[in-house]
């Protein structure tokens, strides 16, 4: 033991009490990480639970970084003259040499504070879509969906996204709030369809598959009414009809779970072509080149008139 103190203050420059406050804090250190994790070997004896397992992981680590903090800091406070003036160099070096550490930091606390999302909610920060599936003091991590995916599925790559980026960056949360997105799929059929048909058997399509979320988005609106001004004067199914370049527009809009668009606008286009498949009249419309004579296709009283000369 003599031999490494001489061996500190030689090569260190380490004195007597700088060498007591430096064994004091592993010492501390490393109490406080045998119980964190005699906790969690408890925790997963007691429970399978995934959740619940990282919950208590997440908790103890944060409980354990505060108190090792504190009990650190505390007893290299006495070291220096004033504990302010402690604090103070400490701030002042964070300040210049830390900054996108502290604003991180900063986004961390904002994130336990607001809570703009939680474990499992599907995001959208900046360019960047996903499941949140962990928060660290410095970053949180998602599971990507999207990008080069044409649909909101998952890419298989995991995103780390510093928390100082819900600072400045926009924050959209498909989960929180409403619980629910509009999704849209036009259907294009040509003007010499029996386009109100084609309609019709698309109101019967998006009310068998939609309809039954309209109660549940009605009551889960005036839940969260309390917390956010959110208000629809319609929340049923319904399909706009436009006219287009190519045809006649027929657009489904209806609710869906944000997890589940892909599968239901797979489930809903299926049944639309079988429809479709069985009427005489109606025809899906695309970018086609034609010749129109209106002199014998036109109609009687838009035809136009000839000069004989």
């Amino acid at each position: 033991m003599q031999q490494l103190t001489e061996w500190l203050q030689q090569r260190l420059g380490l004195g007597l009490a700088a060498q007591g406050n430096l064994f004091a804090s592993l010492l501390v250190i490393l109490t406080i990480i045998t119980i964190r994790r005699l906790a969690l070997r408890m925790v997963q004896r007691r429970t399978d639970d995934v959740r619940t397992r990282y919950r208590w992981q997440k908790t103890t680590s944060y409980v354990a970084f505060g108190v090792g903090l504190v009990l650190v800091a505390s007893i290299w406070a006495g070291a220096i003259s004033s504990f302010g003036t402690f604090l103070g160099l400490v701030s002042a070096g964070l300040a210049i040499a830390l900054k996108d550490l502290v604003v991180n930091l900063a986004g961390w606390v904002f994130i336990l504070w607001r809570r703009p999302f939680q474990l499992g909610d599907r995001i959208q920060i900046g360019e960047h879509m996903g499941d949140v599936i962990d928060v660290r003091i410095f970053q949180f991590t998602l599971m990507e969906i999207g990008n080069w995916i044409n649909a909101d599925q998952s890419t298989g790559r995991v995103i780390h996204v510093p928390n100082g980026k819900v600072l400045s960056d926009v924050l959209a949360n498909y989960s929180r709030g409403f619980q629910y997105i509009w999704n849209e799929l036009p259907v294009l059929v040509t003007f010499e369809s029996n386009w109100r048909r084609a309609k019709g058997a698309l109101e019967q399509i998006i009310n068998r598959h939609a309809m039954h979320l309209s109660e549940t988005a009605e009551h889960r609106i005036k839940e969260v009414s309390s917390r956010f001004m959110i208000f629809y004067s319609k929340l049923t199914p319904f399909v706009y009809t436009r006219v287009a370049d190519c045809g006649v527009e027929l657009t489904l809009r209806y609710l869906c779970d944000p997890r589940e668009r892909r599968g239901t606008a797979h489930t809903i286009w299926e049944e639309i072509l079988d429809a479709f498949a069985g009427f005489e009249d109606v025809d899906f419309a695309y970018p086609t080149q034609r010749f129109y004579d209106n002199l014998s296709e036109g109609k009687a009283g838009a035809r136009a008139a000839i000069e004989i000369t």
